[in-house]
Formats: structure tokens, sequence, C-alpha cells
């Protein structure tokens, strides 16, 4: 495969939407410039401009495809680019930790296919080493087998097909997890996308402010207002409604199809509908396990699964965090990792904090509601006084973290559980931990109590996990513990 081989033409068009899309909030604002009467042919610049941006943008993915090149020969995949500057990108065969690859619908009307090259060492985050926007699945088949190859140092005659095409015909018995329409629908269903879907409408409304005529949608609100609190109450609920609806579809959208699988020393996701994603984790770049938690999901019995990954293409832009079961039964989880993930230990029995540290936890959930119940009988004083009751779900807040939280030492693992406004259970590995420091303030001090800060590696940076207001003794058990990583 030393010959130089372009993307497909298609590219073209993926890389005119792409470079689009980005510029749609100027295009948009052009367009409400131009729509109006023409007087001259000034008023018509708006409008030139607008394709004007068109066709450089369709220009320019032209020449973008014209000038990609892509090879393997010397153990290295070898990337070439660029018009006026030649660029060269030489990523060494040894270096690559997986091909990620999707199919958007443009994708599998011409059987075409995206791949994504994660590389050990690259940083966290959404950009991956390089990309391949359109390629044929015989030409990814031949990338994956080459590369298999040159890794191994020997032809496997039953590895013939490309990773791609064996996970499209992989039986049920291969896939660890599938997810049920129930599932994904309690799934979307308990997300939150709905705050999400509101974000949005509203940085995008914010883009438009001195084109929205404001001030008579205040009017029609003011005249709202006073046909009274009932059609306000349903006007809200509407809105609200729709927007969970829409959250729902999107979550549909994303993970529909969703299936896990482990192979060849990777843990293998598929996904998505409209772009269909196949994602590959290397299992010895995955640095902890987090089993989460909202009250809603843990009161019907379900719980999502998280990896914590050294890079790659995570989920969350600045992390690799990345989701391997989307919705489950906890019970039917804990299973499926401890066949996935024998390395680690799922039942542990966890010990809780110390019944003197439940007043901290109390203090710092009625600490950050003293301001606003302040502010509340500040300007509405005297009826502001009943703000008085958010004390209240703030100490109740505040000692259910006391209750959730506890941990485990075993021989060679730490399980750290936690609660924000959902249930957080971490597994960590002894030799995945990058460090570990153990904290006494003089109020601790005072209490025989200490709090443990743990950090795995998670894309780019790393993610921190804390045991907050242990004793001391036991917060010095898990010091020693994670010392004798460094003697062993």
């Amino acid at each position: 495969m030393s010959d130089p081989k372009k993307l497909h033409p298609l590219s073209t068009l993926l890389t005119f939407f792409r470079e689009l899309k980005s510029l749609v909030l100027p295009i948009v604002f052009l367009f409400f410039m131009g729509n109006g009467e023409k007087h001259n042919i000034w008023d018509y610049v708006p409008i030139i401009g607008i394709g004007a941006v068109i066709l450089f943008v369709l220009v320019s993915g032209v020449v973008k495809w014209l000038r990609f090149t892509y090879r393997l020969e010397e153990n290295e995949l070898k990337i070439e680019y660029g018009l006026f500057v030649k660029k060269k990108r030489y990523i060494p065969v040894e270096r690559i930790q997986s091909l990620d690859l999707s199919a958007g619908i443009l994708h599998r009307m011409f059987g075409l296919v995206k791949i994504r090259v994660e590389t050990a060492g690259a940083g966290g985050g959404s950009d991956s080493e390089a990309e391949l926007t359109a390629i044929t699945k015989a030409e990814a088949q031949a990338l994956q087998q080459f590369i298999n190859e040159e890794k191994s140092r020997k032809v496997l005659a039953n590895k013939q097909d490309a990773r791609f095409e064996k996970a499209e015909s992989r039986s049920d018995r291969d896939i660890f997890y599938q997810a049920g329409l129930f599932e994904l629908l309690l799934l979307a269903a308990t997300s939150g996308g709905i705050g999400v879907v509101i974000s949005a409408v509203f940085a995008f409304l914010s883009q438009f402010q001195d084109m929205i005529p404001y001030e008579k949608i205040f009017k029609e609100a003011a005249h709202f207002i006073e046909m009274g609190t009932i059609v306000i109450a349903i006007l809200v609920f509407l809105v609200l409604f729709v927007a969970w609806v829409i959250s729902i579809g999107l979550t549909l959208l994303r993970y529909a199809g969703f299936a896990l699988s482990k192979e060849e020393g990777n843990v293998v996701i598929q996904k998505g509908l409209l772009e269909k994603q196949q994602l590959t984790i290397p299992m010895d770049r995955i640095q902890g396990i987090t089993i989460l938690e909202n009250p809603l999901r843990q009161m019907l019995g379900y719980c999502s699964v998280h990896l914590e990954s050294a890079g790659g293409a995570g989920e969350e832009k600045g992390s690799a965090s990345m989701v391997i079961i989307p919705m489950v039964k906890k019970k039917k989880a804990l299973q499926m990792l401890a066949e996935l993930f024998p390395d680690y230990c799922f039942s542990a029995s966890l010990t809780p904090l110390p019944l003197r540290s439940a007043s901290r936890y109390i203090g710092r959930a009625c600490l950050f509601a003293t301001p606003p119940v302040i502010a509340a009988a500040w300007l509405f004083w005297p009826f502001g006084l009943w703000g008085l009751t958010a004390f209240l779900p703030a100490l109740l807040y505040g000692f259910a973290r006391f209750r959730a939280a506890g941990w485990n030492v075993s021989a060679g693992q730490l399980t750290v559980r936690t609660r924000g406004v959902s249930l957080q259970t971490v597994f960590m590995l002894r030799h995945r931990i990058q460090s570990l420091e153990m904290i006494k303030t003089w109020r601790q001090r005072q209490r025989k109590l200490a709090s443990v800060h743990s950090v795995v590696k998670s894309g780019a940076t790393g993610k921190k996990i804390k045991v907050t207001d242990a004793s001391a003794a036991d917060a010095e058990e898990i010091y020693q513990w994670y010392e004798l990583r460094k003697k062993g």
C-alpha cells in the first residue's frame, strides 16, 4: 500500500458542509441584512457576500481534496496536504492505538466510511491525530489489515476482513451489551437533555438580538400575563414538554443501535442512527471505570457506565470519558463489567464515613443555600422569609451526600463512592492512579478527619476523585496502600 491514495471525491462535499456549518451565523446575519427592499447596487452587497462565502468554501473543499494524499510505507502512515505550503505528517504504525470508524448518511449511500486515527500519547478531546474523511470500505479494510500485520509482524489468514466489516456481522454471543428500545427511551427520558436544548435555543437567539423585535414580544407576553396564571402555566408546560421531546429525539439518534463488544484487547462500541460510529478503546489505555446513577435512575435500579481513557477522542471536550453502557439494570451491569474487566473487583464492600463528618457535609450544603436565602429575605421582605425553607432541602442534600460516601481498598484497587446530584462509584487500579494526596485542615485535625484526593489520567489532563472527611485512620490506610506502589 505504498502508492499515494486520494480520498473519495465525496470528501469535497463533506468538507464543504462542515466548513459551511461553522459559518452559519455569519451567513444568516448577511441574509437578514440583505432581506429588504433594493434601491441601489449597494443593497445587494450582503447577498453577494453570501454567494462569495459559499463559493470560497466550495473551492477550498475541492482544493483540499486535490492536494490530500495518504499512503502506508516503511511502517508509517504518511499524509501530505496543503496548497501553498506542502505539509507532511508521518505517524509510526506502532503509535497507532486504534482506527475509529463512522459512517454518516452520505457515507452509507456511497459505501464509504470515515476513519479517525488515534495514537499513543495523543491529547484528549475531540481532535484525533489524523482523519480520512471518506474512503471506501475496501480501502479501510486494507488499511486496518496492513496496520495489524505490521504490528504483529506476521500475516494472519483468519483476519483478512477489517474490524469494521467484522463488527457488522458479529454474532450476538460476541456482544456484551446491546441497548434495547426501552432502555434507550428510559435513557432519553432521564438524561436531563432538556436544559441543553433550551440553552442552545437561547444561545442561538442571542446572536440576533438586534433583529428580534423584543419590545413587541414583551407586549405580547404582558398580554398573556393578563390572561392569568393558568395560561402562563400551560405555556411554560408546553415549552418544557417540547424541549423534553426534542432532547429525547436527539438522545435516540445518538445512541440508536448501541452495542458493546470486546475483541483483540480492545473495547469496541457501535452507535448512531444518522451517523453510524464505531469507536475502539484499547484495554491498556483504560484508567478507571465509573458507574453513574442519577436519583430517578437509582430509584428504578438503572445506571450508566463510563470509562476514563488516557487520551483519544472522548465524548467530552478536554477529557476522554466515554459511555460504554448508556442504560442498564445495575445488577446486570456489574455482571457484565466483571466479565469484561476481570482485573477489577466490582463487588467490594465499602467503608462508610464516620458519623462525626455528617455535620461538615450538612454545613457545606447549607452554606451554599445561605446567599440566595439572604437575598430573597432582603428583596422581598417579609415574604422573602419563606426562603428559609430552602435550608430543609439543603440539609437533606448534605445528609444524602454523607450517607452515600464510602471507600474500599483491596490488593490492587481503590473504590470510591460519592454523590453530587448523581451517585458516582469509581473503580481504579493502583498502578493506574497518577497521584494521591492526603489533606488535613485545622478543623479536620480537631475532629480527627482527613481527605484523600486521587487522580487518574483522563485525556490531556486528569480526573480527580475525592474521599472527603474520612476518619484520619482510614485516610492513612488509603495513603499507605498507595505507597506500596512505590515499594512494589
